[in-house]
């Protein structure tokens, strides 16, 4: 015997089940300030007990909304567990409001515009949420010249306010060089991302400010950068700790380069804390489980996310731009 398919809950179930009107119904599970608390409440739990779920296509076509954000995304990573640290964060902030979320891939080095332009044309999301922002970022001018909502990771130098998310970076390549300095390090090292990126501008200044301020060397290597393999990046570092002149301390950007600055110090047969010492940006615990210890110092990739998903529900509900913007600061784990 076929069973027969469940019927889908519609609004008009809703409204049977409730003995409201379909239009009072709608606004309630569209969380409307102007139906009373205890009615949403109401149609939310029939909702829930129902197993409603919105006609996506429905909505778009009444509304014009698509209740879905871009996150575009490179899938490699300074950090371990990025994605889901950023994800897990946006989702909290957008809990409750009927977004959801989709993983649109940024391949780096490519025309990053292109995937921008084919959200927007295609009507693909009601906004975008994007990292590694360049200074005069082609991504950030054309979304604010099409009005269209975003919030980027990271800072440009336009002049004009948009919607931004990041780190300070420059604090923290300045206060990871002034602890080395601290402990009677002279020759310090730090590995860059491509200078395209505006971040890798901000950890160049902090870390070559603080060098100069106290008269000792900063090398940047041009060789290498954050974006090279783990792999090449381990040779290349095994090979400059074996010169006389090699560096006394290492200002790691991420997670994966202090695991590869670690393996070129056990390598060349140095020890942490004697000839040399390493100070590193983290985002997860995976530190707390080597010995020895370094210094760290944490970026909250969660409260990113979340913090971005705030942003962005502000700039939907017509916020001024120019309040727009947040700047977190590292949180020092110095031993």
């Amino acid at each position: 015997m076929v069973q027969s398919q469940r019927v889908r809950p519609t609004l008009r179930t809703i409204a049977a089940e409730t003995g409201l009107a379909v239009t009072t119904v709608s606004r309630a599970l569209a969380n409307d300030v102007r139906i009373a608390a205890t009615t949403r409440a109401l149609v939310q739990e029939a909702a829930r007990r129902l197993g409603y779920v919105p006609d996506r296509a429905a909505q778009r076509l009444r509304t014009g909304r698509t209740k879905v954000i871009q996150l575009l995304l490179n899938l490699d990573h300074e950090f371990l567990g990025f994605t889901h640290e950023l994800i897990s964060g946006l989702s909290e902030a957008l809990a409750g409001t009927g977004y959801s979320v989709t993983l649109f891939p940024d391949i780096l080095g490519s025309d990053r515009l292109s995937a921008v332009r084919q959200i927007v044309e295609s009507r693909l999301g009601d906004g975008i949420i994007f990292n590694r922002t360049e200074p005069f970022d082609p991504r950030v001018r054309y979304l604010t010249e099409q009005g269209f909502p975003f919030v980027c990771h990271g800072r440009t130098e336009f002049t004009v306010p948009h919607p931004w998310v990041d780190f300070d970076n420059e604090a923290f390549a300045r206060i990871a060089a002034e602890r080395l300095i601290s402990k009677g390090r002279t020759r310090l090292l730090i590995i860059l991302p491509p200078a395209r990126y505006s971040f890798a501008q901000h950890l160049r200044w902090g870390a070559v400010s603080a060098a100069k301020a106290h008269g000792i060397s900063c090398e940047i290597p041009d060789q290498i950068s954050l974006d090279t393999s783990d792999v090449e990046t381990l040779a290349w570092l095994r090979q400059r700790l074996m010169q006389p002149d090699r560096p006394d301390g290492i200002i790691c950007v991420g997670e994966v380069q202090a695991l590869a600055a670690l393996g070129a110090i056990s390598d060349a047969g140095l020890s942490v804390g004697h000839e040399i010492d390493v100070v590193a940006k983290r985002a997860s615990d995976l530190f707390d489980l080597f010995r020895p210890r370094v210094d760290t110092m944490l970026e909250d990739l969660r409260l990113a996310g979340r913090s971005m998903g705030e942003v962005l529900l502000r700039a939907f509900a017509g916020e001024p731009t120019g309040g727009l913007q947040i700047l977190h600061q590292p949180e020092t784990e110095f031993r």
